[in-house]
């Protein structure tokens, strides 16, 4: 019972596939493409629905964070408004809204990038999708580079951005979009260097085997990469490069309140800017999706006295955490200046990403020599304050602190 309700949406999947198959509604030759098909649907329905729940559980979040009320009036359209639901319909009032609302387009504009630089930002991290392992037997796409492949079309988002920003004929627009591709191509250095760690320690690029690297364990706990010194530091690393990679707080420069524009996206207005909104929620979810492959085990359980539940559900489980925390961080931790954020990430992220990797090669010889796991921790973890305190009061000298003068 335990391994069928594991297994139930490949089993689904399957049984379905047999059904058309057995109605001569589906020739053998399109069962692959079917079965894409089916997969992408899968994606496309959990995910919008993810952030369309993300929306509201962020804003009730930050506004009791805040000491504030969130949403909690907005429920169903008519022929229910009574029916509130808690606030919980506001994602369906900001469905309507987008839809509805008027497309502007600048006069000046070139149209046709204008139009495709939403799309070409929805489409990679769609894409990014395909190479995930959500569960056991539940990649949509198996490949032997799938973490390569990942890089990949994530790269394809900076070029949207440029788009957006130089198609609208407007110089705030194209500086916002070149602050805004610096931003990422910076902080994706680190991001890919601190995922090299485990490339380096699997030996695959492949990211079922990087799960099946992590799926067994000591007494009943898991082989988790995060339980490791260097993987606990590319975790951290990664997770610092990820919300960069987002235009997450503290890091959401181009969009800043205190701003007099909105960056790349100042010149779009109704759908077109709710696709802006939706990339940038699902390239969270994925790049999240994607820390917790290399370091939280994947789909797998903490402890083997709970393997019992389903992969699938360890998946999205570790997959809400981690929103929860990047909602967290949103609502207490201060906006960097835009020197501080470039300065973070050449001066502290990209040499600490760097030594990560000789600690992880240390972690690998001291194991063949034979060290006892409590002096490997306590050796690695060594290495990895050292750097840490050189680096952070480097960079703590040249950025300085913050000081706030008021009118008199």
């Amino acid at each position: 019972m335990t391994d069928r309700l594991d297994q139930i949406f490949v089993l689904g999947k399957q049984w379905l596939l047999g059904q058309l198959q057995g109605w001569g509604l589906l020739p053998a030759d399109f069962v692959p493409l079917v079965s894409a098909l089916f997969s992408i649907i899968f994606i496309v329905v959990v995910f919008a629905g993810l952030f369309a729940i993300t929306t509201v559980i962020e804003r009730k979040g930050l506004g009791r964070i805040q000491n504030r009320l969130g949403p909690n009036r907005v429920g169903l359209p008519p022929p229910f408004p009574q029916l509130r639901l808690a606030g919980f319909g506001q994602f369906i009032a900001d469905g309507i809204k987008a839809l509805i609302k008027e497309d502007i387009v600048p006069r000046a504009a070139d149209r046709v990038v204008h139009f495709l630089a939403p799309v070409a930002l929805v489409v990679p991290v769609l894409l990014a999708y395909s190479v995930l392992p959500f569960g056991r037997n539940m990649t949509p796409i198996e490949l032997e580079a799938g973490l390569l492949f990942f890089f990949a079309v994530g790269a394809a988002t900076e070029l949207s951005l440029f788009m957006a920003g130089w198609s609208s004929r407007n110089k705030y627009s194209l500086l916002g979009a070149m602050r805004a591709v610096a931003q990422m191509i910076s902080y994706e250095i680190p991001l890919v260097l601190s995922s090299l760690t485990v490339v380096m320690m699997v030996g695959s690029l492949s990211l079922p085997q990087i799960v099946a690297a992590q799926d067994h364990y000591t007494g009943t706990l898991a082989h988790w990469h995060i339980f490791k010194p260097w993987g606990f530091a590319g975790c951290i690393l990664f997770l610092i490069a990820a919300l960069a990679e987002s235009n997450r707080s503290p890091f959401d420069l181009p969009e800043a309140e205190s701003e007099i524009i909105a960056g790349y996206f100042v010149e779009y207005s109704g759908f077109k800017f709710a696709l802006f909104f939706l990339g940038e929620y699902l390239g969270l979810f994925a790049v999240s999706g994607l820390g917790v492959t290399l370091f939280l085990g994947g789909w797998t359980a903490p402890f083997s006295w709970l393997t019992w539940i389903p992969s699938w559900l360890w998946f999205f489980f570790k997959l809400c955490a981690l929103i929860a925390v990047f909602i967290w961080i949103r609502g207490t931790v201060p906006r960097l200046r835009a020197d501080q954020l470039m300065g973070l990430a050449w001066k502290f992220m990209l040499p600490m990403a760097l030594w990560n990797i000789v600690v992880a090669a240390a972690w690998h010889f001291t194991h063949q020599a034979g060290w006892h796991l409590i002096v490997r921790w306590l050796f690695c973890a060594a290495l990895l304050v050292g750097p840490y305190l050189i680096f952070g009061r480097a960079f703590e000298a040249k950025v300085g602190k913050r000081t706030y003068r008021y009118a008199p």
